[in-house]
């Protein structure tokens, strides 16, 4: 019934689907391959372009949660993005410093997730 009523927002619902679908494939096999500093970068990254900002507010604990990790590792990993000028944190409020450091440090499924979604909009685009 929605595609013949709404074709377009059918296909929206759709090509969505296929990033998000892609996203989680690409994230459990970065769980897999990828080093605990890389993955972190990848998600710092991936919270800044969901933000828009350069500060954004994020718990050690939330992050933990989201890495599968313990605290205490990501509070490791990003001492070493802290250390490196990437990054600074205080309670919780991140500041990205230098972008591109942080995607040279991100592993490279960063850039196929955020591949997958330019895609989309640019199919929507020209829809």
């Amino acid at each position: 019934m929605l595609g013949r009523r709404q074709p377009l927002l059918r296909t929206i619902l759709a090509q969505y689907q296929d990033a998000f679908t892609r996203q989680l494939f690409q994230v459990g096999a970065c769980n897999l391959l990828h080093t605990m500093e890389e993955r972190c970068a990848r998600w710092l990254l991936m919270t800044q372009d969901r933000v828009g900002q350069a500060t954004f507010v994020l718990t050690q604990q939330f992050l933990a949660q989201m890495l599968g990790v313990r605290r205490a590792t990501v509070g490791l990993a990003l001492g070493l993005l802290k250390r490196a000028e990437l990054i600074t944190y205080v309670r919780g409020r991140f500041q990205i410093r230098d972008r591109a450091g942080l995607e040279a440090i991100a592993c490279p499924c960063y850039g196929h997730i955020t591949a997958a979604y330019h895609r989309m909009q640019t199919d929507l685009s020209s829809t």
